[in-house]
């Protein structure tokens, strides 16, 4: 119905490249995503060159060091660009979470050498990346994955099963958390695997009910062997990394959150604005109205959240419990407000010929992905109120 609404987000902005970046973000978006987003989702269909170009343009690299071809950029920057594209299609703003996701461990915690041999094509080389945790028994408890990497000289073979895997099977590399001692959360290494490694396979796409054209499937290592050059950190090291990349993952589902919610208001608005009953716009009634003024100091409440959490992220203070908060909060609301988009569209939000019906299908998994909003809260609760008594 209408080209994303009335008038864009008003960024509050670090810098001029800031600016400037998100005009650059904002013509990709008018040019090549969003024109074809309903149709490619509708079909299903994976934009493998859509991140390409992403990646030619430092879109995929944005929160990295400039010397292994990263863009430098605060969080505080970076999540208002993935707010713009999820805004214009979730499969593509949640893609580039998932891909900065994948190079976080590497860029956080590997050697100089690893760095300088992998970085520069992970984050500008065209390739992209996917974050192996969950497994088909353990989601939100991760910490009992059974997926066991064993090591034999200077190779480590692994044997598994990981499930949820974002861009599972199209990837160009995966960041891996296996096994590699005794049980619990001190037993786990990361590993960075390549997407075409022998023995590695991936099960056939899960039928979604949202966010169709992103392809989430199961992956299966049978036998698949890694150097222990591409171990990343130390031994046992695993798992605190895994939820170090959760935190800064959980402001860039966040960030898609609002921006599938602002979508979902702008196509409201106009939809209201040019709507007639009873011989005046739609928009006139106050009920309407009301809800409309609800979803908007939603919307701006958790982007005001995820920009709070960012910022402390940015100044290498402690965010954990911000982030969680962000996610918590940003992703109800994209729930919240998406739902209401179809409300006040009536029979017309329910069919597919308007997007609104698709914002809420889509806004529904980002209560669920890098921990459920169940899980959230824990983590909230345990900043606030201290860890439960055993």
């Amino acid at each position: 119905m209408t080209d994303h609404g009335t008038e864009p987000v008003e960024r509050r902005l670090p810098t001029e490249e800031a600016h400037d970046l998100i005009a650059l973000v904002r013509d990709l978006v008018r040019r090549e995503i969003r024109p074809t987003a309903a149709e490619e989702e509708e079909a299903g269909r994976f934009p493998r060159e859509i991140f390409r170009l992403l990646s030619s343009a430092g879109l995929l690299a944005l929160p990295y060091a400039e010397e292994f071809g990263g863009g430098d950029q605060p969080y505080e920057v970076y999540l208002q660009v993935l707010e713009e594209l999820a805004a214009a299609r979730l499969t593509v703003g949640l893609g580039v979470s998932v891909h900065t996701l994948a190079c976080h461990a590497l860029a956080g915690y590997g050697s100089k050498e690893q760095q300088a041999e992998h970085l520069p094509a992970m984050l500008g080389g065209g390739l992209l990346g996917a974050y192996c945790l969950s497994e088909p028994s353990s989601g939100s408890d991760a910490a009992s994955l059974r997926t066991r990497a064993t090591r034999s000289g200077d190779e480590w073979t692994i044997e598994g099963t990981k499930a949820w895997i974002t861009h599972g099977g199209v990837a160009d590399f995966y960041t891996v958390l296996a096994r590699t001692g005794d049980e619990g959360a001190h037993g786990i290494t990361a590993f960075l695997v390549p997407g075409d490694a022998p023995g590695l396979s991936a099960a056939p796409p899960e039928r979604k009910m949202g966010m169709k054209g992103s392809p989430t499937a199961q992956l299966h290592f049978d036998g698949v062997r890694v150097p222990d050059a591409r171990r990343i950190g130390e031994e046992g090291q695993g798992f605190s990394i895994a939820l170090s990349a959760l935190d800064s993952g959980r402001l860039g589902i966040a960030a898609c959150a609002i921006g599938i919610a602002q979508a979902a208001l702008d196509e409201a608005l106009a939809f209201v604005h040019e709507r007639r009953q009873f011989g005046r716009p739609v928009a006139d009634f106050q009920g309407l109205r009301f809800m409309l003024a609800d979803m908007a100091t939603q919307i701006e409440a958790g982007r005001s959240l995820y920009l709070a959490a960012a910022r402390l992220r940015d100044q290498g203070l402690p965010f954990a419990k911000e982030a969680a908060m962000a996610k918590l909060f940003c992703t109800d609301t994209g729930m919240r407000v998406t739902t209401d988009a179809v409300q006040l569209m009536g029979g017309y939000g329910y069919t597919a010929d308007f997007p609104a019906e698709r914002y809420m299908r889509e806004a529904k998994v980002l209560q669920i992905v890098e921990g459920t909003n169940q899980i959230q809260r824990m983590v909230i609760a345990r900043h606030v109120a201290g860890p439960e008594s055993r």
